[in-house]
């Protein structure tokens, strides 16, 4: 069961953070591809990726950015928010087995329309694989 932990726009800090950790498995790349249509060979086949320039397989990017996703709607800013931007850059590939660390942090706050900025981020190894900026309407405590 997925554990909520989400604030209001009121308490949130410029600052504040919150990560999740996941492990690349092979179910979560095939139920992506299932879910999402993306069976592109770069991450289906072993035989294909090998010809490429990542030399096996890679996971699909629109997976390991969905992770940015569980955070804004589960814990930070949470339950309720809205996600209403997402710009992003695609640094390295992620592979079958790697562990991601997502990270997402306050960066700003807007009191017209209780918007925030969070700058965000998925490291594999200490190493980014995505960076970037997401944009949210977070639920106020008056509402």
């Amino acid at each position: 069961m997925t554990q909520f932990t989400g604030y209001k726009y009121e308490d949130l800090q410029i600052g504040q953070s919150h990560e999740t950790v996941h492990t690349i498995t092979e179910n979560d790349i095939q139920r992506f591809a299932e879910v999402s249509g993306d069976f592109n060979p770069l991450h289906m086949s072993d035989e294909f990726a090998a010809t490429t320039i990542f030399g096996k397989r890679i996971a699909h990017g629109a997976l390991t950015a969905s992770y940015i996703s569980g955070i804004l709607g589960n814990n930070l800013p949470g339950p309720g928010a809205i996600f209403v931007g997402l710009s992003m850059r695609f640094k390295r590939p992620v592979h079958i087995g790697d562990v991601v660390t997502v990270r997402a942090e306050v960066a700003e706050k807007h009191d017209r329309g209780n918007r925030v900025t969070l700058k965000i981020e998925c490291l594999v190894e200490g190493k980014r694989v995505i960076s970037g900026e997401a944009e949210v309407v977070a639920p106020s405590r008056g509402k």
